[in-house]
């Protein structure tokens, strides 16, 4: 299997959690990451800025009809969903919230499933609701790679155990062995 992206979806908590995935990303890593986090609709986007100075990899938010580039990390901007298109470049949508949520990882993973198939990994981390779970399933279905952080660890526990109720596939993992298990997977 080569990966071809990486998708994280995160909500409660989830700085913090990102804050030992992303940095730990060596500057050659080859694929995109795109990034949901539930951010309130009318907040800037202080993840671009306070990643960037954490991270080997650019750091940027997502814009409409921007095509995908190796080794960048997107971040969904606020009140946008971030979807993939099958062409491998991005878009913005303003369409209805899911799970409360605009930007919604369900959407970021069902379509970046549809795109990549069986060169994804997703990975849903620490937050207070369902958000991800769906998308999980769809990238595993698709033949991806699901990875959830131990709700044992996490700051809120209900994402990542309802993204393991829906996909039992995934592979419950510690925030610190994540860059590995990415690492890993380019390597197969």
């Amino acid at each position: 299997m080569s990966l071809r992206a990486v998708v994280i979806g995160a909500s409660a908590g989830g700085v913090q959690a990102l804050s030992h995935v992303l940095p730990d990303l060596p500057a050659d890593f080859p694929a995109p990451v795109l990034v949901v986090v539930h951010i309130p609709p009318r907040k800037d986007n202080a993840l671009v800025d306070l990643f960037a100075r954490k991270c080997r990899l650019e750091v940027k938010e997502a814009e409409d009809k921007e095509p995908l580039a190796p080794g960048m990390i997107y971040f969904a901007p606020p009140d946008y969903h971030l979807l993939v298109e099958t062409a491998e470049t991005l878009a913005l949508s303003s369409d209805e919230a899911v799970n409360h949520s605009r930007p919604a990882i369900d959407v970021l993973f069902e379509t970046a499933a549809d795109a990549f198939g069986s060169a994804l990994a997703a990975i849903v981390l620490t937050g207070a609701n369902q958000d991800g779970a769906k998308g999980l399933k769809a990238v595993c279905e698709a033949g991806g790679r699901g990875f959830v952080q131990n709700p044992a660890t996490a700051e809120v526990a209900t994402m990542p155990e309802a993204a393991l109720a829906a996909c039992p596939a995934a592979l419950t993992i510690r925030l610190d062995d994540i860059p590995n298990a990415l690492q890993a997977m380019l390597e197969e």
